[in-house]
Order: C-alpha cells, then sequence, then structure tokens
C-alpha cells in the first residue's frame, strides 16, 4: 500500500473540501480575518479541559457503536471505506492514520465545523445552529450508508453520527472559543478506531 499515493489523495480532498469555504470567505470577509482563523483552524483555548475530554472519549466510543454493532449485520466488510485496510495489521498503519485524520476528518471538519456549522451558529445561535449542522453531518453519512446498511441501518446511523456531530460542534463552539481542533482530533480517533478494526478483522 504506497503511502505517497495516500497522502496525495487526503491532501486533494481536502482541497476539494476547502473550495467552496474558501470562495465563500474570499466573497465575504475576505479583509477582516484570516481564512484559517474563519473556518477555525486554530489553538485551542478553554477553560474546560477536563470536559472536553470526557466528551472527546464519550463521543468516540459513540461513533465506533456502528461500527462495531450495527453496520457489520446490514453490510460485508469488503463495502466499507476502511476495507482497503482489511486484515494487513500493522503494515497499513501509516495510510489508515493518514486516511482517518486527514483524508476524512480534516476535510469533514472544515466543511461540516468550520464552514457549516460556523455559518449556521452565526445566523441562528449555537442551539439551532449546531443542531442544523449535527443533522446535515448525520444524513450524509446516512445517504452514504443507505444502499449497503438499508434503511433502518441508515437510520440508527443518522442518529448516531448526526448526535456526533453536534457534540463536536458544541466542544468546538462553546468549549474551545471557536477551533476546530478538538472536533478534527476527535473524528479523525473515531476513524482510525474503524479503520484498526478492519486492520485486524475485528468484527
Amino acid at each position: 500500500m504506497n503511502t505517497v499515493i495516500f497522502m496525495i489523495n487526503a491532501i486533494l480532498q481536502v482541497v476539494v473540501f476547502s473550495l467552496i469555504p474558501l470562495i465563500w470567505w474570499a466573497i465575504t470577509c475576505r479583509k477582516k480575518c484570516s481564512f484559517f482563523g474563519w473556518i477555525g483552524l486554530k489553538k485551542v483555548k478553554t477553560d474546560s479541559r477536563k470536559r472536553i475530554i470526557i466528551l472527546f472519549i464519550a463521543t468516540v466510543i459513540l461513533l465506533a457503536i456502528p461500527t462495531i454493532f450495527i453496520v457489520p449485520n446490514f453490510a460485508p466488510q469488503s463495502e466499507m471505506a476502511t476495507a482497503q485496510f482489511a486484515g494487513k495489521g500493522f503494515s497499513v498503519l501509516l495510510p489508515a492514520a493518514i486516511y482517518s485524520f486527514i483524508q476524512t476528518g480534516l476535510s469533514e471538519e472544515i466543511f461540516f465545523r468550520g464552514f457549516i456549522g460556523k455559518r449556521l451558529v452565526n445566523r441562528f445561535g449555537l442551539n439551532i445552529g449546531n443542531l442544523i449542522q449535527g443533522i446535515l453531518f448525520g444524513l450524509l453519512h446516512g445517504v452514504m450508508f443507505v444502499s449497503i446498511a438499508g434503511l433502518f441501518g441508515s437510520v440508527i446511523i443518522i442518529f448516531i453520527t448526526g448526535t456526533a456531530g453536534y457534540v463536536m460542534g458544541y466542544i468546538n463552539e462553546n468549549l474551545s472559543e471557536g477551533s476546530i481542533v478538538p472536533s478534527w482530533l476527535l473524528h479523525g480517533c473515531a476513524n482510525l478506531c474503524a479503520s484498526l478494526i478492519a486492520m485486524f478483522n475485528i468484527t
């Protein structure tokens, strides 16, 4: 498995997911703040470290639930994105980390929590804006899985990932002064757990 190709693909996906936010920023507030500050890709400032850690661990567990207990009942492992790592053990740890933290984690956090979430929170306030963002995040994952997990499985996945999306937005906006770094790390850890399950054929 070529790590360089994985890295190139991951960077390309981050660029693609960043295009709409970048254009939006350039049109609306290029002169007011930097792009990275605008999407929240900045240092975490918090007085709630213990609370963040508790929510972090709980959300990683919540996101691991579909991978371990739900999806295998509705879809073969060969249909999953992590199938590329199936049974390959530690030899694919670096590609799995690149996939988890950069290709999916960073790109989705830039788009959902950094772009969509912040725009919705600015427009509707934290509670409603973050709720809409979480629902959209859950729906995306439900649509991605509906062909392999069926309607019932997709509804469960929508609920779990939507709840996780809401919690990640809450951590960013309410506990981390708008930084998306906590949700990026959280998202990456959850995806890495899913990759490890595939790597060692745990399910």
